[in-house]
């Protein structure tokens, strides 16, 4: 009797249909019940498993459909494989794909060779950089702001991909915040800076197009070019930031970070800013400002972005909400050239790289209501009593082997090796300890000229930083 080798349970968390089908599949694969056996009715069998007649049918249906059975109207299945030969088949397959290696493509070969994102990230440790202090921003003002934008979907309807209300708070915020002159039709909303930067460079870069970027300098922005099939060519850098370097031709785009340099924090001055903007031209080279933190400046007033100098049209530029808010919120956005706009439109949608609506709703009232700039303001305060802290602790614990780089804003410092370039060897012994930091040789294109450890500062409160040194200073 078929029905004394089923064991149905009614309590288990998988549906009686699924736990049918699944021990007969079993038990004709094993070969215990071998080709041509014809199995009872679906009546029958319901019958003696006490279970609905739908119940077997269903599981008849699906078995059918791998081919596990010949079923016909009027007719009770039948059994249509050997099983003993589908056994071997089955772990033929999978032995052979266990043993080819997969041809990947050139970009997706070397990914092994970085470490960005970096390899340990798991829970969040002092002191890692790149995070703001999510304990500090207010949970329950947000929550409030989500939850009205949900109840209110039915009404907004579908709606465009970029919200409307959100674009005209940006483009407001960013205009007296950051110089940024583009108007609200300008502003694409994505779920992330790295999502802006995959954007552009599928629209504007192609096969063995130059690209250049900061050497040392954000891995994400080196991704996202090579994936494109771009040539990088890393460029050094002064105390002013990315080098205009005389005698090379114009590429086809320039990454920088010039209000914050990633990851040394230094500042572009207005004339090296100028010589940038020479060389672009419309369609011919583009630049990609990438502001990830500029909401952050503790010493002086921030200076105005690139992109309010742009006289042609050539600049994009990037932000983020995860820095000033949470990680989690996953929301960025793009300034993009007026001459790009429908087609970064069209290639976002076809990427996919769109972010929820009723989020983007939400921020749209956060910031609306003042609470974006007042936490703003709040978080300013705080994460410069850190970085001073931190200077102190390291320059108390540490002067002897470490000179730091105090950095007039953002999130991060450096702390440059006195002596010596194992950076690298230092950061595996201090992520063994429990403080997660990053070398500064690792963000090197070529053959790195810096060794230090960049440090994040503005996730940690006081005591917690003071621990970390301490660990530090026994490490190193």
């Amino acid at each position: 009797m078929i029905s004394a080798l089923i064991d149905l349970k009614r309590a288990d968390d998988e549906g009686l249909v699924a736990q049918l089908t699944s021990q007969l599949r079993k038990l004709i694969a094993s070969g215990r019940l071998g080709r041509d056996r014809t199995l009872p009715s679906s009546r029958r069998l319901a019958r003696d498993l006490g279970v609905s007649r739908n119940t077997v049918t269903y599981a008849f249906e699906q078995l059918a459909a791998e081919g596990y059975l010949e079923a016909s109207h009027g007719r009770r299945p039948v059994v249509a494989v050997d099983g003993h030969e589908r056994a071997e088949w089955t772990g033929a397959v999978v032995s052979s794909v266990r043993s080819a290696r997969p041809r990947l493509s050139p970009w997706a070969s070397r990914l092994k060779q970085t470490d960005w994102p970096m390899s340990y990230q798991g829970q969040l440790k002092p002191l890692r950089p790149g995070h703001g202090d999510f304990r500090e921003f207010p949970n329950e003002v947000w929550a409030r702001c989500l939850r009205r934008s949900a109840l209110g979907a039915a009404k907004r309807g579908l709606g465009p991909v970029n919200r409307a209300r959100l674009r005209e708070a940006l483009a407001h915020y960013l205009a007296t915040s950051r110089g940024v002159r583009a108007s609200a039709d300008q502003i694409m909303i994505l779920p992330s800076a790295q999502a802006a930067l995959t954007l552009i460079a599928a629209t504007v870069v192609a096969a063995d197009d130059e690209v250049w970027v900061e050497d040392p300098g954000y891995p994400g922005a080196v991704a996202a070019v090579r994936a494109s099939g771009a040539r990088v060519t890393g460029i050094r850098l002064d105390e002013q930031g990315m080098q205009r370097m005389p005698g090379l031709a114009a590429p086809k785009l320039i990454f920088m970070t010039p209000s914050h340099q990633h990851p040394t924090g230094r500042l572009m001055s207005l004339a090296r800013r100028t010589e940038f903007l020479g060389l672009s031209r419309p369609g011919k080279t583009w630049i990609v400002e990438d502001d990830y933190d500029g909401e952050f400046h503790y010493d002086s007033r921030p200076v105005p972005a690139l992109q309010g100098l742009d006289a042609y049209g050539c600049v994009f530029y990037v932000g983020t909400f995860s820095k000033v808010m949470t990680s989690d919120i996953r929301l960025g956005y793009l300034v993009a050239p007026p001459a790009l706009v429908s087609t970064l439109e069209i290639a976002q949608r076809h990427i996919g790289l769109i972010a929820a609506s009723h989020v983007q709703e939400a921020l749209a009232e956060f910031i609306a209501d003042g609470h974006f700039l007042a936490h703003l303001r709040r978080t300013r305060r705080l994460y410069r009593a850190r970085r001073d802290h931190l200077v102190e602790e390291l320059e108390r614990q540490l002067g002897g082997k470490l000179s730091v780089e105090v950095p007039p804003g953002g999130i991060q410092l450096v702390a440059r090796l006195k002596r010596g370039t194992a950076d690298q060897a230092a950061v595996k012994r201090l992520v063994a300890a429990g403080v997660e930091t990053r070398a500064l040789s690792s963000l090197a294109l070529g053959r790195p000229r810096d060794h230090g450890l960049l440090l994040g500062f503005a996730a940690w409160r006081e005591s917690e930083i003071s621990a970390a040194v301490r660990t530090m200073a026994s490490c190193l």
